[in-house]
């Protein structure tokens, strides 16, 4: 049994004619007739009682009909849910971040943007450290993901820049520190510091420590480590020292943290999303193209 046998029927079952149904169908009626032939023979029973003008449906023809409607209905639902998906409108896409990257800019703008214009698929996002991303990008249990520390070159993923942000000082409000109109790294000296395990990124880790004995901050006073910028912010926020964070974490300190810039401390951290080159979901492609169309990203790509 084949589809156009479906189609048929129902068109001679709704006109009750043969001739009407092959107008309606624009085929030849001894075509037609010939196939319906085919399909009682197939289905095993008659569907049509003939009639000196016309046809009416046979008792089982009438069961039939309802559940050939019913077929085709979902074969059509079925084609449009599909070509939703092929053409990028539908499915799932799975993005990663970096916690501190999604509170302003461009990783809760392109979240924003994507949802607006693709409100029928299934966002999933999930927070994670730069290498969790990258290994899950790999392993495939992510589509993309929001980078730092994001290598130049990787054989396996294409990556865009979307950002550079400074790392800044975050401390309390009434912490001597804030009485001096600039801030240097050699003010620092001595002052305990809430400091990210090196671990967690070694290249960072030491590139930060080179910046910060280059600067005259030779020996940092580390008396605690926080794995994440949430973690080290609390921890300012409590008075036991004061922390490296991204610039960005001033839109969600605690009152009594502030967020300053250490003026000789040139340290830019690049953003990227990055996916895997082999991936072709065109939900990837519509994402990665809202991304590269915002006005940041474009600004970032120029520079």
């Amino acid at each position: 049994m084949e589809l156009r046998h479906l189609r048929y029927f129902v068109a001679i079952g709704e006109e009750q004619h043969y001739g009407r149904a092959a107008r309606r169908l624009r085929v030849a009626q001894p075509a037609l007739s010939r196939q319906i032939q085919d399909l009682e023979e197939e289905v095993g029973f008659k569907l049509f009682e003939r009639l000196p003008r016309g046809v009416k449906l046979s008792v089982a023809g009438k069961l039939f009909l309802e559940d050939a409607r019913r077929i085709l209905q979902e074969i059509s639902e079925a084609a449009v849910r599909a070509g939703r998906v092929a053409s990028g409108r539908s499915g799932t896409l799975r993005i990663g971040f970096t916690e501190n990257s999604s509170w302003r800019g461009v990783v809760p703008d392109s979240f924003r943007r994507f949802r607006e214009q693709q409100p029928d698929v299934d966002l999933q996002l999930q927070p994670a450290a730069s290498l969790e991303q990258l290994d899950a990008i790999r392993s495939g249990r992510l589509d993309a993901g929001f980078i730092n520390f994001m290598p130049k070159a990787d054989a396996d993923l294409d990556q865009l820049a979307v950002g550079r942000q400074q790392i800044e000082l975050a401390l309390t409000k009434r912490h001597p520190l804030t009485r001096l109109k600039k801030l240097r790294l050699r003010d620092l000296t001595d002052v305990p510091f809430v400091w990210f395990p090196r671990w967690a990124s070694p290249a960072f880790y030491d590139r930060m420590m080179h910046e910060c004995f280059r600067g005259g901050l030779k020996s940092p006073r580390v008396v605690q480590e926080g794995l994440n910028e949430a973690t080290i912010l609390s921890l300012v926020s409590s008075g036991l020292g004061v922390g490296w964070v991204l610039g960005t974490a001033r839109w969600r300190c605690p009152e009594t943290v502030v967020v300053l810039p250490v003026i000789d401390l040139n340290m830019p951290l690049s953003l990227a999303l990055a996916w895997r080159m082999d991936n072709t979901s065109p939900l990837l492609a519509n994402f990665v193209g809202d991304v590269r169309r915002l006005p940041d990203v474009r600004a970032v790509n120029k520079s």
